[in-house]
């Protein structure tokens, strides 16, 4: 299956990986990911970090060249109908909901996922979100921008790239990450709905805040939560393995389109059985061979 969407020629030249070169479908004039370590460089790396460090997140507005979003938008129409689309009793934290936990804890509340989910193996290679995300000068700035030597692309066959997509009705409830580094793109923007709520470092490596968790979920936790509005081609950096977050739900008659580009600081990331069939509605071989690899004690 391949996407739809023209592509220009200027986007079609800039898929070399020299010094210099534009990376495919930025707007490098704003983001000059051709540059590594020039002043503009260091200067929107600098303002990244800044945000990141303040709150978890920070939002790259007009990543994307503005010729190019409705290339953008159409390729995520053509992928939304491969979308595995079931409603899910869930928790925040994607674990069994047989799962034993004691009274009180947060995971024993259930939530309903109405959110669907396009897998990597069904995003073609020269889609412009899988040119992006492959690419080393894209990898090297988001890793700059938090802070690390070098990012690991997901291995998870799945979930390594992935379209969300959230009908009319639908949401996605509130749930935190695997991967502790989420990379994510609006590619289409809901008639209404739909915002996007987070509650920054809601927990640390160290500590599950289960009680701040619990208000979050009880509807009890509004002066935790944040809310942010996001354009298509808006690049968001985002600490989710540690901030709760949730898409709200969608009005109107249009999905809401967003790109999830996971990337870890660790090697070998691979999410659990579990998660791919609630998110996927199917399970690999590498799931089922990979032992859970994480960065830290966290709940899942």
């Amino acid at each position: 299956m391949a996407a739809t969407g023209g592509r220009t020629d200027a986007c079609d030249q800039s898929d070399a990986d020299g010094i210099g070169t534009p990376v495919p479908g930025v707007d490098n004039q704003r983001y000059p990911l051709g540059e590594p370590g020039s002043e503009r460089w260091r200067a929107a790396v600098s303002a990244a970090r800044a945000d990141l460090a303040a709150d978890g997140c920070t939002v790259l507005r007009g990543f994307i060249r503005s010729d190019l979003i409705e290339t953008l938008r159409t390729e995520g129409v053509a992928l939304a109908p491969h979308a595995y689309y079931a409603v899910e009793r869930v928790n925040a934290y994607n674990i069994p909901l047989d799962t034993e936990l004691p009274a009180g804890h947060p995971g024993r509340m259930v939530l309903e996922r109405g959110n669907a989910f396009v897998a990597r193996d069904l995003i073609p290679a020269e889609a412009l979100v899988h040119r992006l995300y492959t690419h080393p000068r894209f990898q090297q700035f988001i890793a700059d921008c938090f802070g690390l030597d070098t990012l690991h692309e997901y291995t998870d066959p799945l979930a390594g790239l992935c379209l969300n997509v959230v009908a009319p009705g639908m949401s996605h409830p509130w749930h935190f990450d695997t991967n502790e580094f989420t990379v994510s793109m609006l590619t289409q923007e809901p008639e209404s709905g739909g915002t996007f709520e987070y509650c920054p470092n809601i927990r640390s490596r160290t500590a599950e805040n289960f009680d701040d968790v619990h208000a979050v979920l009880r509807d009890e936790g509004d002066q935790l939560v944040r809310k942010l509005e996001l354009r298509p081609g808006d690049l968001q950096l985002f600490q989710g393995r540690f901030s709760l977050h949730r898409v709200a739900p969608v009005g109107g008659a249009v999905q809401r389109h967003s790109v999830i580009f996971a990337y870890s600081d660790i090697p070998g990331v691979i999410g659990t059985a579990e998660r791919s069939r609630q998110l996927f509605g199917r399970v690999t071989p590498e799931h089922l061979a990979a032992a859970a690899v994480r960065g830290d004690g966290l709940l899942d």
